[in-house]
């Protein structure tokens, strides 16, 4: 078991897909595995899977995976000459059509953006490198004066952070590689261009209960939902690359702050993503400041860092799962690590579950224990236990594969495949077994136990019990 709280994610690629490669990003301290489906063919996402599969029965411990969807793409249509130079103070018309454009007139693929467009909003173009001011309408078309200037070459995208546009997160290519991640037995969808909860809803109708949903919080409308959308999810991510293209970049730091709380408030995982590490795509070693960004998201609470291009497409995917790992252990051993995760603490709510999940908390501190050991069919105690930050740490001891596998991304969660208990005798002596097993505890040492009676029944967690090791 992996002595860090903090979970890692790493995305799958080139670099990291040859069965030896995978072998080396697991052991350097990877928890679950990301498939990007912007880009890549549904067999080469199949055969990750595969060798993912494969690695998680050789090192008898399961792994999460996430199928992570492109979502809606805006971009500016094409250009007779295949770009266009847009220059500072520049007036330019934005229709929308399927025609190139040429000279002064963008023309945009998606009528929608016009339609939305009013006077005073802003555009940003290819990654936010150009930025255009809608300043009249004129009927169907929108006149824009240009803010920053550059060179705006074809099918480049489009973002408008002032405005919710009226589509659907999932686009039909996005319905199509869904259902053949769910086909694939992956652990979490991961949903891009989420804007209010009725984009999680949507999905939530399409995939059941056949995975857990991720929200991809990179669109400002969705903070104007963020509770809602974290209620609905399963959880959540902090996806800073469009969220730092539509948000000016002094608003990234608070907006990652904002999404953490309110997901920890909320007892759903948080993971924060994007350029953690991302100069280590060819240098061996992270900056300064990057290792100081990945250390910034564990001290606020988050319960896992991913990485993108680091480990798809870097030179050095396993050192970059390792640096982080180390980053994350040298957090995890300062004590203010834990004097700000005790005062960021959410309310308990008034039910059983809640009640029980504080109390093993306060029972573990009081008394030192080594784990707190959490019986749990759909995974729900293990999260109440998470989100209580117990310094102990917690295992998740189920009868389903799946959980195990989902429970990889909550913090401090070590997941164990198990039959479940029969009677109280049979709970603690498989529990001990456990710990034993794990060498997470020994002789003399304490650990607390959760569990439900009658035992095999969800969502019945209603019993502690304290036992010291023999």
């Amino acid at each position: 078991m992996r002595s860090r709280d903090c979970k890692i994610v790493a995305t799958l690629g080139p670099s990291s897909d040859p069965p030896e490669r995978m072998m080396m990003v697991i052991e350097a301290g990877v928890d679950c595995f990301r498939l990007n489906f912007s880009h890549g063919s549904k067999d080469e996402h199949a055969k990750r899977v595969a060798t993912i599969r494969e690695a998680e029965r050789r090192i008898d411990t399961p792994i999460a995976i996430i199928a992570d969807l492109q979502g809606p793409k805006l971009r500016v249509g094409d250009f007779v000459d295949g770009g266009v130079t847009l220059r500072y103070n520049d007036i330019v018309t934005l229709e929308a059509s399927r025609e190139p454009g040429d000279g002064s007139i963008i023309r945009l693929p998606h009528p929608e953006i016009i339609e939305t467009l009013e006077e005073g909003d802003i555009l940003k173009l290819d990654d936010g490198k150009m930025q255009l001011t809608i300043v009249g309408k004129k009927g169907k078309q929108r006149e824009a004066r240009v803010d920053f200037g550059g060179v705006l070459k074809n099918r480049k995208g489009v973002n408008v952070p002032s405005r919710r546009i009226p589509i659907s997160a999932l686009t039909e290519q996005d319905r199509d590689h869904l259902a053949f991640a769910l086909d694939q037995g992956v652990d979490y969808i991961a949903l891009s261009f989420v804007q209010s909860a009725d984009d999680v809803r949507e999905a939530r109708a399409l995939i059941g209960d056949r995975a857990k949903i991720i929200s991809k919080i990179e669109k400002p409308a969705a903070l104007d939902d963020l509770g809602e959308i974290t209620q609905l999810s399963d959880a959540v991510m902090v996806a800073r690359g469009d969220l730092g293209v539509e948000l000016p970049p002094e608003q990234v730091p608070i907006a990652q702050r904002r999404i953490i709380r309110v997901a920890r408030i909320l007892g759903k995982p948080v993971i924060v993503a994007t350029h953690m590490l991302e100069s280590m795509i060819d240098a061996p070693t992270p900056t300064r400041a990057e290792a100081s960004d990945v250390a910034t998201a564990v001290y606020q609470g988050a319960d896992a860092v991913m990485l993108s291009a680091e480990s798809a497409v870097g030179r050095h995917p396993a050192s970059a799962v390792a640096i982080m790992d180390r980053i994350i252990r040298a957090v995890e051993s300062d004590p203010d690590h834990w004097s700000n995760l005790a005062r960021d603490a959410a309310r308990p709510e008034q039910t059983t579950a809640d009640a029980i999940a504080q109390s093993a908390h306060a029972m573990a501190e009081v008394l030192d224990a080594r784990k707190v050991v959490a019986y749990t069919a759909t995974g729900s105690t293990a999260l109440r236990l998470s989100r209580e930050r117990p310094r102990c740490g917690i295992i998740g001891m189920t009868p389903r594969i799946e959980t195990a596998r989902q429970l990889c991304l909550a913090w401090g969660v070590t997941s164990v495949v198990t039959e479940d208990a029969s009677d109280t005798e049979d709970m603690v002596t498989k529990a001990e077994a456990c710990v034993r097993r794990l060498g997470a505890a020994g002789k003399d040492d304490r650990i607390v136990i959760t569990a439900g009676v009658p035992f095999g029944r969800p969502g019945k967690t209603n019993m502690i019990r304290i036992v010291r090791l023999e």
